[in-house]
């Protein structure tokens, strides 16, 4: 399995600054996808989501890009316009090509040097790495400096990154996630229902707290700070129009739902995005189905591959 790069035609390319810990990681979907998003979380940060709805006269996405660095991190996304437009992709005015990338950001302002935040070029980097081998998971691109596990603040938080997975549903068609885990909640393991990674009891502690019972008992009223993201993208070879993409990036949502607690909160910037980038026979349901799986298996990776750096520790050593 390689994850997102398993539909044909998507390429994955992360930018990473270790130091800093933050990077941009982007998604390349060619001149024919068609792209959808669903935004959850009340915190979010993003550009071009008007071109994904259902009217926008720009028939199609040409990229995704999700990057760290909060709002600042939205410069990345002119790294990615400006190097695809030199590669003639994008949305045809007659003058130029106009490539059409929406993108959002996540906050990883409080772990490494939070004055370093990715640029224009950190953008232009990812899209010259950008493949189709297996992804890259763990503490690379937007996931460099994700956590998971905030409603206490950073000392008894956890390690996150970047996950990806696929499915095939009965018929032949592929079905993958790609997703930057920085969630204030905790991550579930749903097979077991146990925390896997999350909020500690301490600094010193590898036992959970239990975010999602804290906040029902009101051992603490409401997450203070408000820097925490969950970014997903689906991605599948069937064939959706606009509508239904964006009712695929919906579906696609549960599986962050069924793996995170809580979640959505007014503390969380969660969003997904799907693209559509093939010919293939299938309901949106059935697509919606797998693609729900497969972001669930997504964010459990995420935090499995996760590396301790900045003090935070992770499940991958």
């Amino acid at each position: 399995m390689k994850g997102l790069t398993d539909v044909p035609g998507i390429l994955v390319g992360h930018a990473t600054d270790l130091d800093a810990l933050t990077g941009c990681t982007v998604i390349l979907c060619g001149g024919d996808a068609v792209g959808g998003v669903d935004v959850r979380g009340s915190a979010t940060g993003s550009v071009e989501l008007d071109a994904l709805h259902p009217g926008h006269v720009a028939p199609n996405v040409h990229a995704i890009i999700l990057a760290g660095g909060s709002a600042f991190g939205l410069e990345a996304s002119c790294g990615v316009r400006r190097i695809l437009e030199r590669r003639g992709v994008g949305f045809n005015t007659g003058v130029t090509h106009v490539p059409i990338v929406p993108g959002a950001i996540l906050y990883d302002l409080g772990i490494g040097k939070p004055g370093v935040r990715p640029t224009r070029e950190m953008g232009e980097k990812a899209v010259s790495a950008a493949t189709d081998a297996a992804v890259e998971e763990g503490n690379v691109g937007a996931g460099t400096g994700a956590t998971v596990g905030k409603l206490f603040g950073m000392a008894q938080a956890m390690k996150s990154g970047i996950g990806s997975a696929s499915l095939t549903l009965g018929s032949g068609v592929m079905v993958a996630a790609l997703v930057a885990v920085n969630a204030v909640g905790d991550v579930i393991d749903p097979a077991t229902n146990t925390i896997i990674a999350g909020a500690r009891m301490s600094a010193t502690s590898r036992e959970f707290v239990d975010s999602a019972s804290a906040l029902r008992h009101e051992s603490v009223r409401s997450p203070g700070f408000r820097g925490n993201t969950t970014l997903a993208v689906v991605a599948t070879n069937a064939r959706l129009d606009r509508v239904q993409t964006n009712k695929l990036a919906a579906l696609a949502g549960i599986g962050v739902v069924r793996t995170i607690s809580p979640v959505n909160t007014m503390s969380d910037g969660d969003m997904t995005f799907a693209i559509s980038l093939g010919n293939e026979q299938a309901s949106v349901d059935s697509v919606g189905a797998a693609a729900s799986e497969a972001l669930a298996m997504a964010v459990l990776r995420a935090v499995r591959a996760a590396k301790t750096a900045g003090g935070i520790p992770g499940l991958a050593g």
